[in-house]
């Protein structure tokens, strides 16, 4: 098995912050918008680390997206970021 077979390609489909900690949350999912995986990093962090359009994550990491709307639009917002960037490009 390659680890293009082994990982999912997943994109940002969503950067919110909140708290008073201000941790800000990335959300990937795969174009499907079937699935998704969730990252929390507080703003110094954020900082400092690259930021891409779009990660490969391991399968058993995703967790499932339960509500069709928002299958839709992680769908949507996946499709849009594919069309747009390169996967590796800093957003």
């Amino acid at each position: 098995m390659t680890d293009d077979e082994e990982t999912v390609q997943c994109w940002l489909v969503e950067r919110s912050s909140y708290g008073d900690e201000r941790m800000v949350t990335l959300i990937y999912a795969p174009p499907e918008g079937d699935r998704h995986l969730t990252k929390q990093l507080s703003p110094n962090l954020l900082r400092r680390k690259r930021i891409t359009a779009a990660i490969d994550v391991e399968p058993e990491r995703l967790e499932p997206v339960n509500d069709e709307e928002t299958q839709e639009r992680y769908a949507t917002e996946a499709q849009r970021m594919a069309e747009r960037h390169d996967p590796d490009a800093e957003v």
